[in-house]
């Protein structure tokens, strides 16, 4: 019994130890994200399922319309997200760099008036979805388990890859040019 007494306090300790660690979990006092390490998921041909068709309003208050038969990158992030300030020059830099390759952001559980801002600041030249819930059409693939995620989607508009947390040059570019020369 003695023994049974000290594995529940011990079980109860590891259990609030393990999730208290940072591990990519962030919380403040409005926002709660699991921030993604940089990991890629590359799927192939044969495997890919198709991703959700991308359109609606944006943040500039138009109508976006994924174009057909391009490569296309979506970014999911929020103006609150640290690792979604980091990457911003990122993207916007790779947007001029791959005119070819369409780009496209789905703010994700932020305000548009906040993201309007965000997009001024680190000069953005793509278009914003504000509704979130194109990610829903994920479900079959990959999904955006991290706060940025990136996919890139192939000419056929099915999921290639994705990258869970902050883009690099180097990681994006590879992916990019990897789905563009299929």
């Amino acid at each position: 019994m003695q023994r049974l007494r000290f594995l529940i306090p011990l079980g109860f300790a590891l259990a609030l130890a393990l999730t208290s660690c940072g591990g990519g979990v962030s919380t403040n006092a409005s926002q709660s994200f699991i921030a993604g390490n940089g990991a890629v998921t590359f799927i192939s041909l044969d495997k890919r399922a198709p991703a959700p068709q991308l359109q609606g309003k944006t943040i500039e208050e138009t109508t976006f319309n994924q174009q057909v038969n391009k490569v296309t990158v979506v970014n999911v992030w929020a103006s609150w997200c640290a690792p979604c300030r980091a990457e911003a020059p990122t993207l916007a830099a790779l947007s001029r760099k791959y005119p070819e390759t369409q780009f496209v952001g789905v703010l994700t559980r932020d305000n548009p008036a906040a993201a309007r801002s965000f997009v001024k600041r680190f000069g953005m030249p793509y278009p914003t979805l504000i509704d979130d819930a194109v990610l829903l059409g994920f479900h079959s693939s990959l999904v955006a388990n991290a706060i940025p995620s990136t996919f890139v989607l192939d000419k056929n508009g099915k999921v290639a890859a994705r990258i869970s947390g902050e883009v690099t040059v180097a990681s994006l570019s590879a992916l990019i040019e990897r789905v563009v020369a299929e």
